[in-house]
């Protein structure tokens, strides 16, 4: 396998591949894990924690194999993952002199292009979406999340343009009604 980046696509499709029973998406799947493991790591831990870093990074990657069944396919792995990796980080922080190795740099992103935060916004972002019919929602990822123009589409969806700005109008106003508590 050639190295993708890690992404919530790339590791989710190579989880499902591994839950399936593909061992080589496995092992690709655990060395991606291991490498944005010790970023995310190494980020929080400062001074002479590189040992404590490579031990963090072994024992989350021991839980992920022996907690591999409790993962949802329908949810977003990396949610699934990281909420391993941070207890497995508080249990860290709560041993001898674990507080003072901890550094938190809530800026920072982590180095394969997502942050938590962002990971966080974009469940939240997906739980709002929920809320709308498929072809509101659709509409919304199309044109306000992936960027495409409303000529593609329109084009893609057999609708006119026109018919595609109201579409995305009203989603907006139906979500703007549900942030607001209205029905």
């Amino acid at each position: 396998m050639t190295q993708a980046p890690a992404t919530e696509d790339v590791l989710k499709g190579l989880m499902l591949l591994a839950l399936d029973g593909d061992e080589a998406a496995y092992r690709h799947l655990l060395k991606a894990l291991g490498k944005v493991l010790a970023g995310y790591y190494g980020r929080r831990l400062t001074g002479g924690a590189a040992a404590d870093v490579d031990d963090l990074v072994q024992e989350t990657l021991l839980a992920v194999h022996a907690r591999r069944a409790t993962y949802d396919r329908a949810r977003p792995f990396t949610a699934w993952f990281f909420s391993i990796a941070r207890y497995k980080l508080i249990d860290h922080l709560r041993g001898p002199g674990g507080r003072a190795r901890l550094q938190v740099e809530l800026d920072e992103t982590l180095d394969s292009g997502f942050s938590e935060a962002a990971l966080s916004a974009r469940l939240d972002v997906e739980r709002l979406l929920d809320t709308l019919p498929e072809r509101q929602r659709q509409l919304i990822r199309d044109v306000r999340l992936e960027g495409q123009s409303i000529a593609d589409t329109a084009a893609r969806t057999g609708q006119s343009e026109s018919a595609v700005k109201v579409g995305v109008h009203r989603a907006l106003k139906a979500l703007a009604d549900t942030l607001r508590g209205e029905t």
